[in-house]
């Protein structure tokens, strides 16, 4: 949650709930909605890191309200973040591990293991399949978060059967 709030108040200065509402607006219902609790604590940690400074806003016919914005550091802070690259792939799978002390465990059905994770994967998919339909077509940011979900979602489909061909 960190940075993608330096990311939003790159462009301006922000109060928490304007932060909430960016970051639904950007990636739509394919991304979890944030806690505004969760979005003001990461302020404050980012206040008292040095990347952010607040101000009261006084107002009138409502309470007054923080408005933070970047510092210099938060800067170069956000500048490390996008350049550095992502994680790659998943090692520390934690299906995989079930599957592979699943034996250790006393399970002696993996193909049950599978068949179970296949199902879940396939609900996963439909599930985004009906949230692309029902998604926006101008809302590119969030078509493209689904469509990498569902690309991921695939993957894993294709792994599974590799594991089942392996272990049969």
């Amino acid at each position: 949650m960190r940075l993608p709030l330096l990311a939003l108040l790159a462009k301006e200065p922000a109060h928490g709930y304007e932060l909430k509402s960016l970051l639904e607006q950007t990636f739509g219902q394919a991304y979890p909605s944030p806690n505004i609790g969760q979005i003001y604590v990461t302020l404050q940690r980012l206040e008292r890191d040095g990347l952010v400074k607040s101000q009261d806003v006084i107002q009138t016919t409502r309470p007054n309200k923080r408005v933070y914005e970047l510092t210099p550091a938060g800067r170069e802070a956000l500048a490390a973040w996008i350049e550095e690259p992502s994680e790659g792939p998943r090692v520390r799978d934690d299906f995989f591990v079930k599957l592979a002390l699943s034996p250790l465990a006393g399970v002696t059905d993996q193909m049950a293991l599978i068949n179970r994770q296949r199902r879940h994967y396939l609900n996963l998919m439909r599930g985004l399949s009906k949230l692309a339909s029902a998604t926006d077509r101008d809302s590119r940011i969030s078509l493209l978060l689904i469509e990498g979900a569902m690309l991921h979602l695939q993957a894993d489909l294709d792994w599974l059967e590799r594991c089942q061909e392996e272990l049969m």
